[in-house]
């Protein structure tokens, strides 16, 4: 296949879709002896994908903020590890990644599900705006500190976006938000930022066999909501005044939410590709218009911006796997 055929931005017909569980696409798919790593593997999307890794033989370490809630969600699956680490504290992700290291192990699978949704403005580390602090440079120095891990085993990294990107693309003359904010435009930049993420190390990294992924799982009410007064979700059309979802068909179960990130893990569909932005367990099209409700807007897929974006991080947070 050439470059272009395998970077293209298209549906390859998954035989997958929408309504499709994490178990649906795991069917057959045998991980024993396979080592994933899953941020956020304890709530929400990311509990389903630690379960349904686990279902097919994989063990599965889930980096967490809080180790005890951790612990007591993830109780009863076997081969789960977890270990403290909050991806706003750069101090916390390096010391993670040291601990990681030292067990000389390698990765197959680098999933990074956590993530915060529509804050109200906070800080973190050095005064960073925290959605992107958070959501982009902790998982950006966390994959970077991985590297001597990620490489040998020629991992797959998957970057969970969301269709918020759709919202902005990266305020390149304000980044960290300093004059004014917006949570949903804070949000969207963040979701755009792990898309390019994605493009710029699968362009890195994909001559030393490691293949990047990022993706849309889909609307699904999820503790990722815990930031939005109950009024607000109520004026959006999600949920009644009670909190009942108003759309069921709308909202996607966080199995079925689970399903593009272990798809885009683990499919062998995905083989010699990389770089692509996936939704609905298939590669996305390009958003179309301004109002596209699916597809990948362009200044999330851009190459130029994918590199000025990683020397930004690479600067901010002082590391870089590939300098």
């Amino acid at each position: 296949m050439s470059d272009n055929s395998t970077t293209a931005q298209h549906p390859i017909g998954s035989g997958f879709g929408a309504r499709s569980t994490a178990d649906d696409v795991l069917e057959g798919v045998d991980l024993t002896g396979r080592l994933a790593l899953v941020t956020g593997g304890y709530s929400g999307l990311g509990l389903e994908t630690t379960r349904a890794l686990v279902k097919a033989g994989a063990r599965v370490v889930v980096p967490a903020r809080r180790p005890d809630s951790a612990r007591e969600a993830l109780d009863g699956l076997e081969r789960v590890e977890v270990s403290e680490l909050d991806l706003g504290d750069l101090e916390s992700v390096r010391a993670f990644a040291d601990r990681f290291l030292t067990s000389g192990r390698t990765l197959d699978i680098v999933i990074g599900s956590a993530g915060i949704m529509a804050c109200p403005q906070t800080r973190v580390g050095p005064g960073w705006e925290a959605q992107f602090a958070t959501n982009h440079l902790g998982h950006f120095a966390l994959v970077n500190r991985l590297w001597p891990a990620v490489e040998p085993g020629g991992a797959r990294v998957v970057s969970v976006s969301s269709r918020g990107h759709h919202a902005s693309g990266i305020r390149w003359d304000d980044v960290h938000w300093e004059r004014g904010y917006d949570k949903w435009e804070a949000y969207g930049q963040a979701k755009t930022a792990n898309v390019l993420f994605a493009v710029h190390l699968d362009r890195l990294a994909r001559d030393r066999g490691v293949r990047a992924f990022s993706l849309h799982p889909g609307g699904i009410l999820t503790p990722l909501q815990r930031h939005l007064p109950r009024q607000e979700m109520v004026e959006r059309g999600w949920i009644d005044e009670q909190g009942n979802p108003l759309n069921p068909e709308g909202f996607k179960t966080p199995q079925q939410g689970a399903a593009t990130q272990v798809w885009a893990a683990t499919s062998a569909r995905l083989d010699g590709m990389g770089g692509l932005y996936l939704e609905d367990c298939d590669v996305a099209e390009p958003a179309r218009s301004d109002d596209a409700r699916t597809g990948v807007k362009d200044w999330a897929v851009d190459p130029e911006q994918a590199a000025r974006l990683w020397e930004l991080s690479a600067r901010l947070t002082g590391v870089n796997a590939f300098a």
